[in-house]
């Protein structure tokens, strides 16, 4: 197998194959500064292993390279190497929690636990020094140990026991390197010390519980614990700088009496070390070596006698420590502490007496919790920066519109432009008021805007992103958007305080500058886009915003003055879903559409003059609706009718085969940020896209391959085999069928169910009959979505041939009944959800509406219905006829129905008496 056959360093001699995927990962910056970074290679080697969000990166430094590690779904918590770097464990939290155990000479998966913990996931991990045994600790609120031999075919643990929740959230493990049988776990306050026994009956594995001893000596809270290097102690720092020296009471015999039975361990005696926390703890040969909150390290011998020691002052608290391999034949040691005074990086020493031989040709790996790496070579005894990356979260991408450049902002105030063609930074700049939430680059590529969380908008020369003009204050809140108009004469922005601010360039003194013209709060709820455009019968920009509040409002740029924005339009376009992003919709007909997506998995194309709803498609339904969208540039050699839409949800990146027709072969998409992707950006010759992780601290470059996705789409059917597939039962199916027959008989409706003339049959229905249609068919569209309905089939040709469509045949049906039904059908939850806003709690404790409260709202909220039109309602899903009705089908009387309300309907309805005995809906046990 390729395992067998993988030797160190075959990674890096393979050159890397291209993929068929339409989006494949190509390279990624930052990583998990919580986590520790490891050596892989060694002496002057940097390959590093670290986590970024949900996968490993193995970063070839020297070499500029990248390999990635790609298989669990939910951010990565912790990891561990083995001693000989060989082998990586990585587990993760949340739902379908994962252990991986891989192979990094060749990157495959060797092993996977599936529900090892199902219900929180993991949160510490260690394997044994020999690599054959993996020690997890759960992440739930009642923790449980387990102990796996991960190298047989098994997915259950050897041992496992469960934790009292007073010994706190153990969150460290590490195992005994004399002894595989024994390892330690600590939390901030408690530490556990465990001895597993397995005992072999019939060549059966037999489980037995961990035993396991605590101990309540608090001197400030604990990091991490290690077992001694030659004896039977342990130590564990503490964040007070102390050691606290554990060991064995009582004695035991032979190696025999010690995993016969547990042993008890307890506090033998507390060193102070230091006054400054130690954060790291770890053993390397015959030294203990620590990690303090000043990114000091030190080396100790077995009597924590100090030998030497590294330190600098710009090294932030150290996170961990990973010494490289040992090179073959190692040249005879030399004291690590010779180096000069002069050196900026310089290693100190304690009296000579006191050391021992060591074999410091090992060079090390430190990784700070400030997202810093650096290399230290022994034999030089100084510091290099291998990697810097941002602090906080990373929440605002933006793409040189001419150059392959990418610029970064996070919240920690830092911006980075990096050439990802080279995959090297260029230039950064650090702002110390306030975090950065939003950038943008003007078309031109002369000038970068950033919108700042202190309501700041800077706008820099995109280059050097030095300040081109002093900054503007304007917002009241954080500034969540930012944009250029086309010419590069207006930037906009929009902030967390619902507002609109307008900047226009205007000619001072022979010299163009910037300045604030105007700011409106302009939307009651959050602003999810803002948007520059070009009028349609001029080259002026046109601006518009988009809010939650479902409005989507264009603003009049040549009638705005100095604090005046004018508002030319505001319409309201959406009635129940909430519209989350907003985007020119490319030019495939003479006909210009607006594209918007909600939170219901609808796109939907508006007029650009008349803000008409055009058309209703089924968007792409990846877990979570649509966050942004970016339409992909397109390059010489693209076919000029082929534009592709690129996309985030909130995990997810994906891209889209336009026209939007509903069709979900032509849409594919990939994780990229499992706890949230915050911003996305396109390249400009749409060869690559860009996704920002917020909180995760990564950005994350994918490389595009659009002839897979049309491949995808090919292989998924013409003309009506997708849609038929979305169909309960597809094409043969018993709802298809039952489609055929109502569709029939409308036609029979519109032709007169009483006439005798012979009747023309024919495949279309008037589109009067299509509100009737779709209520058989189980979808129940309101009095809008109907018209919506209606005139999208109704204008669909209007513009190319001037006239109005009347009919509509059965392909263009169930197209219309796909797009435009709920994309997951009925949810009760809506139904609960409506009572608990609009209810109030019984005696009971149960969520009910009053009877009388529930007919007033149906009359007067939402839309309106009249006494008249609910009467006819209620008698009909009630399934009787009121006393006193008249004797004409459609004649009701209203007092006939107030009888039967009361008769038939309790006076406190709950959500299920509401869906069931009123509806008549199926509700699930």
């Amino acid at each position: 197998s390729l395992v067998w056959a993988a030797t160190s360093g075959m990674l890096f001699q393979k050159d890397k194959q291209s993929s068929l995927h339409p989006l494949s990962l190509s390279w990624v910056l930052g990583y998990n500064s919580s986590l520790a970074v490891h050596s892989l290679m060694d002496g002057e080697d940097r390959v590093l292993l670290y986590v970024s969000s949900h996968m490993v990166v193995i970063h070839d430094v020297l070499r500029n390279r990248q390999y990635h590690l790609q298989g669990h779904t939910n951010a990565i918590s912790c990891l561990c190497v083995s001693e000989d770097r060989r082998w990586v464990a990585t587990a993760d939290r949340g739902p379908d929690a994962l252990i991986i155990v891989w192979d990094s000479f060749s990157r495959i998966p060797v092993h996977t636990i599936f529900a090892s913990h199902p219900e929180d996931g993991v949160s510490a991990i260690a394997l044994s020094q020999d690599a054959k045994y993996l020690a997890t600790i759960s992440a739930g609120t009642v923790q449980r140990v387990c102990v796996w031999k991960w190298t047989l075919p098994t997915e259950k643990p050897a041992c496992s026991t469960e934790l009292r929740p007073e010994f706190g959230y153990q969150d460290y493990v590490i195992f005994n390197p004399q002894n595989p049988y024994e390892f330690v776990s600590n939390s901030r306050t408690q530490v556990i010390f465990y001895l597993w026994v397995t005992h072999r009956m019939n060549d059966e594995h037999v489980a037995s519980l961990l035993s396991l001893q605590t101990f309540n000596s608090v001197v400030g809270h604990f990091s991490q614990s290690v077992f001694h290097f030659n004896n039977s102690q342990a130590l564990t720092g503490t964040s007070a700088g102390k050691l606290v020296v554990w060991d064995v009471v009582g004695s035991c015999t032979s190696s025999k009496d010690l995993r016969a039975k547990p042993h008890s361990m307890k506090a033998a005696k507390l060193v102070p070390m230091q006054k400054d926390s130690l954060t790291v703890l770890t053993v390397f040969e015959s030294c203990i070596v620590t990690g303090d909150a000043k990114g000091q390290v030190k080396f100790y011998d077995g009597q924590l006698r100090l030998l030497t020691r590294y330190s600098h002052r710009e090294v932030g608290p150290i996170q961990s420590i990973s010494f490289s391999q040992p090179t073959p034949d190692p040249p005879s040691a030399s004291p690590a502490c010779s180096a000069a005074s002069s050196q900026p990086f310089a290693a100190s020493q304690s009296d000579s007496s006191n050391s021992v031989s060591l074999a410091l040709n090992r060079n090390f790996i430190l990784s700070t919790s400030d997202a810093t790496v650096l290399h230290v070579a022994t034999d030089r005894t100084n510091f290099e920066k291998v990697l810097e990356e941002a602090k906080k979260a990373v929440s605002a991408l933006a793409c040189h519109p001419r150059r392959a450049l990418l610029a970064v902002g996070s919240h920690c105030g830092l911006l980075r432009v990096w050439d990802y063609q080279q995959s090297e930074y260029l230039v950064s700049r650090v702002f110390t008021q306030a975090g950065i939430q939003c950038l943008s680059y003007d078309p031109e590529g002369y000038f970068l805007a950033a919108g700042f969380t202190d309501g700041s908008v800077y706008i820099l020369d995109a280059i050097s992103l030095q300040s081109s003009c002093k900054e503007f204050k304007f917002s009241h809140g954080p500034v969540t958007h930012v944009g250029f108009s086309h010419d590069s004469e207006y930037l906009a922005t929009a902030d967390e305080k619902y507002s609109v601010t307008l900047y226009k360039r205007v000619l001072q003194n022979g010299r163009r500058r910037w300045e604030h013209l105007a700011g409106l709060h302009s939307h009651y709820k959050p602003i999810r886009s803002i948007l520059f455009g070009v009028q349609l019968d001029s080259n002026e920009p046109r601006l518009l915003s988009l809010g939650e509040d479902r409005q989507l409002v264009e603003y009049d740029l040549n009638s705005s003055s100095k604090d005046h924005l004018v508002v030319l339009h505001r319409n309201q376009i959406e009635q129940v879903a909430v519209p989350l992003c907003l985007a020119w919709y490319p030019q495939f007909s003479t006909e210009s559409f607006i594209l918007t997506a909600n939170n219901c998995y609808k796109m939907k194309l508006y007029n650009t003059t008349t803000k008409m709803c055009r058309k209703t498609l089924l968007g792409p339904t990846y877990g979570s609706p649509l966050e942004k969208m970016q339409i992909l540039p397109t390059t010489n050699t693209m076919d000029p009718q082929k534009h592709y839409l690129a996309y985030i949800t909130k995990d997810k990146v994906g891209l889209q085969i336009l026209p939007v027709d509903g069709n979900p072969h032509k849409s594919s998409a990939f994780i990229c940020h499992p706890d949230g992707a915050s911003d996305l950006a396109s390249s400009y010759d749409g060869r690559y896209i860009f996704t920002a992780g917020g909180n995760d601290c990564t950005v994350m470059k994918w490389e595009v391959n659009l002839n897979a996705l049309d491949a995808a789409a090919s292989l998924g059917g013409d003309d009506l085999i997708p849609f038929y597939n979305l169909l309960d039962g597809g094409r043969e199916g018993e709802f298809f069928r039952e489609l055929e027959d109502y569709f029939y008989y409308a036609q029979l409706r519109s032709h007169g169910i009483d006439t005798l003339e012979t009747r023309q049959v024919s495949t279309y229905i008037p589109l009067e009959e299509i509100p009737s249609v779709m209520r058989a068919m189980g979808f129940y569209p309101s009095e809008e979505k109907i018209d919506e309905m209606i005139n999208e089939v109704k204008f669909s040709k209007y513009v190319d041939t001037g006239e109005q469509v009347t009919k509509i045949n059965l392909g263009d049906f169930i197209k219309l009944y796909i797009n435009h039904r709920p994309a997951f059908g009925f949810s009760m939850k809506k139904i609960e959800r409506a009572f608990q806003v609009l209810g109030y709690n019984n005696e009971n404790g149960d969520k009910v509406i009053d009877r009388g409260d529930l007919l007033l709202l149906l009359q007067r909220r939402g839309e309106h219905m009249t006494e008249d039109e609910l009467a006819q309602c209620l008698t009909t899903l009630l399934g009787r006829r009121p006393a006193g009705g008249g004797s004409e089908p459609d004649t009701y009387d209203p007092s006939g129905a107030a009888a039967l309300t009361e008769e038939e309907i309790p006076e406190e309805i709950t959500a299920e008496i509401f869906a069931a005995d009123i509806l008549g809906l199926p509700i699930a046990e």
